[in-house]
């Protein structure tokens, strides 16, 4: 009998065409999950009838388990009747993940995906190829939970091109393309070459080997808002880095920078809050789902950041365009005060009112507003251009919305190419 049983069970595990992995995770003490509780409360307010959809919150919400129940329906149904005419891949590969992790059926989105990557094309040397490999590694990685075996000859050419990649590495899409490749590593289907294996076992290797490179002394992982979807992508790959990540580590940093108010933009708490409860996309296809008329869970208790001081400072803000080719060059400076605490969004419209030359325009993304242009300078993408803000000569890791100024401090916009 215990014969049969085990040979019923080999054949589950082979009809079924997966392998699993060991995962390698580290969890939240506690005391500290308060904290944790209060980042999501934050991203679960951030849902309104007036914003765009973020597919990244809902899969955050319901692989953490969400609070506020009318937000993750009212997210839900936006993204079920959300259809742009011409959806990147990323923001398709999103939502098609979100509407899985609501037990919902995307529809045709999921075709119109792979219909994308079966017409996708390798970047060309003069694109910025790290950034272009974003987007099709989420689409490997939602088909692939969808249909690993039609997706498995689109994985095999996205492999190989991320393999002949020579582009600097970018953490961010060194994650997603970990995870996508781990999704179709573990569900090759029984008695397939071993090719594949090998040729997405070489590609996870190479990949993270390049992550834990990025892994600075106190456990931060590229940067502090790449470090979630790098943990993502350490715990569960088949393959890990030669030097073992120390997950407590950047568990501590994260936590602590968390404390600091580091994690206030509702994109990057998404990005991180799915490591804080112990998840990673691959875990969409296995969340569970509520009934719709499931009672409201009682809401946290979580620690409130005390108030900022009232007091003003001094920011010294500066514009400047150098480059070549475009006609208007400048380098102007100008002196703003506001309030303490306040975003640097307040400095630029600050400086605006003071003066025209300073005149900025913005672009909504899933991160929030980007200045897109100043001085009537805009960005070009065919140019490769974009204003670059830095802290002296510091580039800063949040956007005009999120980054709060300290006082005396100079604050850089400079145009930039890529």
């Amino acid at each position: 009998m215990a014969w049969l049983a085990l040979c019923l069970l080999n054949l589950l595990w082979t009809v079924d065409g997966t392998r699993t992995q060991p995962r390698s995770s580290c969890s939240v003490p506690s005391a500290q999950q308060s904290w944790v509780d209060g980042l999501q409360v934050v991203m679960e307010t951030s849902v309104a009838s007036s914003t765009l959809p973020n597919p990244s919150i809902l899969i955050a919400m319901n692989l953490a388990g969400a609070y506020n129940l009318e937000a993750q329906k009212l997210l839900t149904y936006q993204l079920l009747g959300h259809d742009t005419a011409d959806p990147t891949l990323g923001d398709l590969a999103l939502t098609v993940m979100a509407l899985t992790s609501s037990c919902r059926d995307p529809g045709s989105k999921v075709a119109i995906l792979q219909k994308q990557m079966e017409n996708w094309k390798p970047p060309s040397p003069n694109e910025d190829q790290a950034s272009a490999f974003y987007g099709p590694s989420l689409a490997i990685l939602a088909l692939c939970q969808k249909n690993s075996e039609t997706t498995l000859p689109i994985a095999v050419r996205f492999a190989k091109s991320l393999m002949a990649n020579s582009s600097p590495f970018s953490v961010d899409t060194g994650a997603v393309a970990t995870l996508a490749l781990t999704c179709m590593y573990n569900k090759i289907p029984v008695g397939s070459d071993e090719s594949y294996r090998d040729l997405f076992g070489q590609v996870l290797k190479d990949t993270v080997e390049k992550i834990s490179a990025r892994i600075t002394g106190d456990g931060i992982i590229g940067n502090i808002y790449s470090t979630g979807l790098a943990m993502q992508a350490l715990s569960v790959t088949p393959e890990q880095p030669n030097n073992k990540w120390d997950c407590e580590k950047t568990m501590d940093t994260i936590l602590a920078e968390i404390k600091q108010g580091k994690f206030k933009n509702p994109m990057s708490i998404a990005q991180i809050l799915p490591s804080l409860k112990g998840k990673t996309y691959l875990d969409v296809p296995q969340v569970t789902c509520g009934p719709d008329n499931e009672v409201q869970p009682s809401l946290p208790s979580y620690p409130i950041p005390p108030p900022t001081s009232a007091s003003n400072i001094t920011v010294i803000y500066t514009i400047n365009n150098q480059l070549r080719g475009v006609e208007l060059l400048f380098n102007v400076t100008t002196e703003v005060s506001v309030r303490s605490g306040s975003v640097l969004l307040v400095v630029l419209e600050e400086a605006q009112r003071k003066n025209p030359i300073f005149k900025f325009e913005t672009t909504m993304t899933a991160w929030g507003p980007i200045v897109s242009s100043i001085n009537n300078i805009a960005e070009n993408v065919n140019h490769k251009t974009y204003w670059q803000f830095l802290s002296d000569k510091t580039p800063l890791d949040e956007g005009v919305a999120d980054y709060i100024p300290f006082n005396n401090e100079h604050i850089l916009a400079n145009f930039t190419q890529y």
